[in-house]
């Protein structure tokens, strides 16, 4: 009877550690699959939100264009200027920097001009012509501000009114009796009465302000009893505001004065480049946008910086641009794969990265279990990351190396990058050694 009890007792004992391992199996089992759940349902959002700075992106570079390519510009100029037929005004070559037709952070562009290799030659629209809005191949004539209706621009920058309007005091093109006189009214005469505070002009076509005194040196009357700066000129600040409208010189004259619109007069010893206003010293650089201080030292505009490979000033946009152009002041124009996020340039993972990953590159997924430098993380390419920082493939991928492909495409990869293939080897032997003995600094990891 004890043999009995004894066996029962053993086999109870036995059953309950057999239904507390199942449990505990089960519970391993739940916690695995909620896991893979939030792992999920976060690998869904990142791809969510990916999707939605992809979009972003493509609407901002719909939007931008560049004035070097045969893409339509996001703004339009006012005024009607068309190309004439049979006339083809000869366009003007310009060196530009080459990183402005960089778009891959990967590819470094060579320039194609035979004095630096850094800078590009292109053609652009000679000074009085501009961009054809409807076809960017094509130069027109440019009136600035000037035609603004109501007439054509013809080269020169020339405004010729359609018939019946004339060129008013605000160099646009207006209408005369009996179509209309504005600020007046017109007589069945053909002849045009103006209204308080206008008179008419010399041709007694339209009617322009009356001012009761004289305008002093470069106003003009714009408005009844109010006197303006003429075009080109404007009032100075402060003190210099008693000297009356001084003429604006665009960029500024540098080792000179303004004395007309965009024109300079330079002092002893400095003189303009050819095409250009600014005066400046004698220097071997190009110095574009900027002027010569002497013959080493080009002193740039604000918002620009002397870049000693095109010796020239490049736009200024601080630490903001590692990823990207930088194509204005302030203004980064991303890589392909890069997408904007507040100042800085992001790369972006379309399938997302996972709860434990980072998005370090286009595509490229960087796996670590404490964050870190992106030196410090496992590349992941077209992957996800785990629990452990550790690269996960999607089912039918296979991983080789640091990236995720089709087995069946490993070999011809493999023996088409042997370069890059070594390189990515050794990065993944630096970062075994790390984890190996626990570095996880950039500091600990010397031979990074």
């Amino acid at each position: 009877m004890s043999t009995i009890l004894r066996s029962l007792c053993l086999h109870s004992v036995l059953l309950v550690l057999f239904l507390c391992v199942l449990h505990g199996l089960e519970l391993q089992l739940h916690e695995q699959q909620l896991q893979q759940q939030k792992d999920e349902q976060l690998r869904l959002r990142a791809e969510q939100r990916q999707r939605e700075l992809l979009r972003e992106h493509e609407a901002l570079q719909r939007r931008l264009s560049s004035s070097t390519t045969t893409r339509k510009p996001y703004i339009i100029p006012n005024g009607l200027s068309l190309p004439r037929r049979g006339e083809h005004p000869d366009k003007c070559r310009q060196e530009v920097p080459a990183v402005f037709f960089q778009y891959d952070k990967e590819v470094k562009i060579v320039g194609n001009s035979s004095t630096n290799p850094y800078m590009n030659v292109i053609e652009v629209c000679c000074k009085g012509w501009r961009r054809y809005e409807y076809d960017w191949s094509q130069c027109v004539p440019d009136c600035g501000e000037r035609c603004q209706e109501n007439g054509f621009c013809v080269a020169g920058g020339k405004c010729v009114c359609f018939t019946d309007f004339v060129l008013n005091y605000r160099n646009n093109c207006v209408p005369t009796c009996p179509l209309g006189c504005p600020h007046g009214r017109c007589y069945l005469n053909g002849t045009c009465q103006c209204d308080k505070g206008y008179e008419l002009d010399g041709s007694r076509k339209f009617c322009q302000p009356q001012c009761n005194a004289t305008c002093g040196h470069n106003e003009v009357c714009l408005e009844p009893g109010k006197c303006s700066c003429a075009e080109g000129y404007t009032r100075g600040l402060r003190e210099s505001a008693a000297l009356g409208c001084q003429p604006i010189c665009i960029p500024d004259c540098g080792y000179g004065h303004c004395v007309r619109p965009n024109e300079c007069e330079c002092f002893p010893g400095f003189q303009k480049r050819k095409n250009g206003i600014t005066c400046e010293g004698d220097c071997y650089m190009t110095c574009e946008n900027g002027f010569c201080a002497n013959k080493t030292t080009c002193v740039c505009q604000n918002g620009y910086r002397y870049d000693k490979n095109t010796t020239t000033c490049l736009p200024d946009c601080g630490d903001n641009c590692d990823n990207g152009v930088c194509i204005s002041p302030g203004n980064c124009r991303c890589f392909k794969g890069y997408v904007r996020n507040r100042e800085r340039c992001e790369a972006v993972c379309v399938g997302g990265c996972g709860f434990y990953g980072k998005c370090i590159a286009p595509n490229v997924c960087g796996c670590a279990i404490v964050p870190g430098p992106e030196r410090t993380y496992q590349r992941c390419e077209y992957g996800l990351c785990n629990a452990m920082g550790r690269c996960r493939c999607q089912v039918g991928m296979t991983r080789f190396i640091d990236r995720c492909m089709s087995p069946d495409t490993v070999t011809t990869y493999a023996s088409m990058n042997p370069v890059k293939v070594n390189a990515s080897l050794i990065q993944e032997f630096n970062l075994l050694l790390g984890r190996h003995f626990n570095l996880t600094t950039l500091s600990d990891m010397w031979w990074l």
